[in-house]
Formats: C-alpha cells, sequence, structure tokens
C-alpha cells in the first residue's frame, strides 16, 4: 500500500498548494511571479497525482 500512501501525500501536497495559492491571489501584494511558481507546482503535483492514480489502476486490471 505503500503506492496508495504516496498519492495520499500528493493530495495533501496539493490541498496545501491551493490554500496558498488562494491566499497568494487575496493579498494583493503578492508578487505576481511568486503565484506563477505556485501554479507552476501545484499542476506538477496534480499531474504526479494522475500519473499515480493511471498507474495504480493498470496495476489493478
Amino acid at each position: 500500500m505503500a503506492l496508495q500512501a504516496h498519492l495520499v501525500e500528493l493530495e495533501r501536497k496539493h490541498k496545501i498548494l491551493e490554500n496558498e495559492l488562494h491566499d497568494a491571489l487575496v493579498h494583493l501584494s503578492t508578487d505576481d511571479l511568486q503565484i506563477v511558481e505556485l501554479k507552476r507546482r501545484k499542476l506538477m503535483v496534480k499531474d504526479q497525482i494522475e500519473r499515480l492514480r493511471h498507474t495504480s489502476s493498470e496495476t489493478l486490471h
């Protein structure tokens, strides 16, 4: 079940990045580059989650 634990951890990281991005967008003083970086990191984690889910679904079939 190491795969499932990794998936849970990635989902946790994604949620944290989502919250950080929300906070950054609310504060007008946030640098645009910081927002771009948060979006990039969030997308990378989302891609990892999708790859992991795809891999785990292939393993089950």
